[in-house]
């Protein structure tokens, strides 16, 4: 009975620890200069022209014939 409350109570300790950690890199926070240069270099990409790309022609192969002996 001891043996079952003690894997039953460190089961829910370590469950209780685990949703407490959360995952996140240290580098990520709100940054309002690099939030406000990223946005500029979207708009600026966004109004540039660009050509439109065709896709390239695939000849068929040539199919392989069986020799016979």
């Amino acid at each position: 009975m001891k043996r079952s409350l003690m894997i039953g109570l460190s089961l829910a300790a370590l469950c209780a620890a685990s949703t407490l950690a959360y995952a996140r890199p240290p580098t990520v926070m709100n940054s309002p200069g690099y939030d406000r240069r990223l946005q500029e270099s979207r708009s600026q990409l966004g109004a540039t022209p660009t050509a439109p790309t065709t896709a390239p022609v695939i000849k068929p192969k040539p199919s392989k014939k069986k020799r016979t002996n």
